[in-house]
């Protein structure tokens, strides 16, 4: 596919950025998704949020009060590439208020699968990403978000591809043949080389697992197929595109709107995991175990209630990619053991204060046993004497700490403290 330009080729990437402001400034961009135009309809918020569940919608573009999306056209044309929009979705999430996520929408020119392995860092001669000069997104951006640090972990500083490509006559490895119009097995072959932006001398597929690592392709309609990996999404037709008119237009519109949105909540689901793994990995670093743990599970319900949806729409493909990338990512396993792992933390909270509990009713216990004792012998003695008083008051504090000297004492005053447990156990020094 290295020499390959199909008849329609169409380029979405998604960029990780951090806003410079928590409220950013974007006086010269407009609310709401990129509105795509077909005929008399448009991809805007409005039209977009009737194909989505309201909770689903709420996260995507925000509301006219809150909201969450922005975007502005661009015309910018490159080495065959051609920027036609960007977009901004600020992800607000808990402890990263000004983290953000940006779209740059392209149409390309120039063979497809070239520039998504430069994009994925795999151009053997060294040659950079296509995302330079006045596609930088330090230019696209400046003075709303910065892009991320090259240096950081490949997951927050790759961009994210969703190709969309359609074939003519010639480009018979993609298209359904013979009188059942069956696929050929080289059709999700392309697939796969435009998802994983890679070509078989960069990622040569195993023959032993092949149909294993192909089996999660979506078949969209017998026009087209998609598929999900961990870096990257691709949309390939299966029969010859006449152009303009034809029914990719609609499959092109689709792919640029509520197929991106169903991968941008994807997206959104496995960054906020992520964070939840790091205050999961920190609950420890603190002496105030408890307030951390009860913050945690706060953004564990504000995660659920937010972004935590596997139903998107009655529609069923967007609801497949959706699925497919939370597959990819491990989220609905990542998020068990989220969830298992708080359950047990509360669980130590809960056991630790139950101890302090025991302990403080034992301290009274012992405390005011041998006091009230003394008190009450000499009120049955009618015992006024303030001698015989403060001699019953030192009997007490003599038997008090006596007891505290005894097993029983000792195990009381150990459950007060927190006990003498390894740090992170109940009663460690970072339970107390």
């Amino acid at each position: 596919m290295s020499d390959t330009v199909g008849a329609r080729q169409e380029l979405s990437v998604i960029l990780p950025v951090r806003l410079l402001r928590q409220a950013p400034d974007v006086t010269d961009w407009t609310e709401g998704p990129f509105p795509f135009q077909l005929g008399a309809r448009r991809t805007d918020t409005e039209t977009r949020s009737t194909y989505f569940t309201p909770a689903s919608a709420r996260t995507l573009y925000g509301t006219p009060r809150r909201p969450r999306r922005w975007h502005r056209p661009v015309d910018v044309e490159r080495d065959g590439l051609r920027l036609l929009g960007m977009e901004v979705l600020q992800t607000a999430v808990t402890s990263r208020a000004r983290q953000a996520l940006a779209v740059l929408h392209f149409s390309v020119e120039v063979p497809l699968l070239p520039v998504l392995r430069a994009l994925a860092g795999r151009r053997p001669d060294g040659a950079g990403t296509p995302l330079t000069g006045p596609f930088a997104p330090a230019t696209l951006f400046a003075g709303i978000a910065e892009a991320p640090d090259p240096e950081a972990p490949s997951t927050l500083a790759r961009p994210y591809t969703i190709a969309f490509m359609t074939p003519t006559a010639q480009h018979v490895p993609a298209l359904r043949t013979g009188p059942d119009g069956q696929l050929p097995g080289s059709a999700d072959q392309w697939l796969w080389q435009l998802a994983s932006c890679s070509t078989p001398a960069d990622f040569p597929l195993p023959p032993e697992v092949t149909g294993r690592l192909l089996r999660d392709v979506i078949r969209i309609s017998a026009d087209w197929s998609a598929l999900v990996l961990r870096q990257g999404a691709a949309f390939l037709g299966h029969r010859a595109d006449n152009g303009e008119g034809d029914f990719f237009d609609f499959g092109a519109r689709h792919f640029r709107s509520v197929y991106l949105d169903a991968l941008l909540l994807g997206t959104l689901q496995r960054d906020r995991i992520d964070e939840l793994t790091d205050e999961l990995s920190e609950v420890f670093d603190s002496a105030r175990i408890a307030r951390r743990v009860a913050a945690l599970e706060r953004n564990i319900a504000v995660f659920r209630s937010t972004y935590w949806r596997q139903h998107l729409t009655a529609h069923g493909p967007a609801n497949d990619l959706l699925l497919a990338y939370q597959e990819q990512h491990r989220l609905p396993a990542r998020f068990g053991e989220i969830l298992a792992e708080a359950a047990d933390y509360s669980r130590l909270v809960q056991t630790q204060e139950s101890q302090q509990i025991s302990g403080a009713l034992g301290v009274l216990t012992i405390l005011g046993l041998p006091l009230g004792t003394a008190l009450g012998i000499l009120q049955v003695l009618d015992d006024h004497s303030v001698s015989h008083l403060l001699l019953a008051l030192g009997l007490s504090v003599v038997v008090t700490g006596g007891a505290l000297t005894t097993r029983y004492g000792r195990l009381v005053m150990s459950s007060l403290r927190g006990g003498s447990g390894a740090p992170g156990e109940p009663g460690g020094r970072h339970g107390s």
